[in-house]
């Protein structure tokens, strides 16, 4: 009877593996809209609208927090989301899941957590963040995005960077470089959220699923806000 009742246990258990999982994704799919609803709401002080209306993909990591996982170092987990259509003018896509990787990020002060958001800003970006694994200011250039309505008296670096990132901590958003930091797609978070076994491009790219409700927030922000790509 006992053995029994450890595997009726043990299958139990198994069967609520995955649900536990896709549950995990779904609520970092909504973490993320948050985020990207609270930046968006102050102009003045968040991201440029035209440097979001030319952007092909935007990346949210929610409440990255220094030393979590690694002594000395940063772990954070999140979404990607790119524009449909080989022109990049069409809806925004289903989410991938992504992870971002580092050594210690010295913004962080006390353990606090701190939200990230990265735009994509043209095709060779994006397919280097598709890549199995990228290093930021290796394999794609990234830079410090500016903060406020427009962009007008930026470098030529702010403009010509393939991906711009911007951090927010204890209510301070201001641009941050993450340059040598790793950005990689979470292959187990996608599967759990997607109940197979999928590469971000597969996702993002090839449309191969349809996004979860989970994503109705995040889609409908950035729908909204920038349903189509400036030229």
């Amino acid at each position: 009877m006992n053995r029994k009742r450890i595997l009726a246990v043990a299958m139990s258990m198994s069967l609520a593996l995955p649900l536990f999982g896709q549950t995990t994704e779904q609520q970092r799919i909504k973490d993320s809209a948050q985020v990207l609803k609270e930046i968006l709401a102050t102009p003045d002080k968040g991201i440029p609208k035209d440097l979001l209306d030319k952007s092909e993909c935007v990346v949210v990591f929610p409440s990255v927090k220094k030393g979590a996982f690694v002594v000395g170092g940063s772990y954070g987990r999140g979404v990607i989301t790119c524009r449909s259509g080989e022109d990049f003018k069409g809806q925004w896509s289903a989410p991938a899941m992504y992870a971002l990787e580092g050594a210690s990020f010295g913004f962080q002060i006390g353990g606090q957590a701190t939200d990230f958001v990265l735009l994509i800003m043209n095709e060779g970006g994006a397919k280097s963040v598709m890549s199995s694994k990228v290093k930021l200011g290796g394999d794609a250039s990234i830079a410090a995005g500016p903060v406020g309505r427009n962009t007008s008296a930026e470098t030529d670096i702010v403009m010509k960077a393939q991906i711009l990132s911007w951090s927010r901590a204890r209510g301070v958003f201001a641009g941050v470089s993450l340059a040598g930091s790793t950005m990689r797609s979470d292959g187990d978070a996608n599967k759990n959220l997607y109940g197979e076994s999928l590469s971000a491009t597969d996702i993002v790219r090839d449309g191969k699923v349809k996004a979860p409700s989970a994503a109705d927030g995040l889609l409908k922000i950035l729908d909204t806000t920038t349903p189509r790509q400036a030229s």
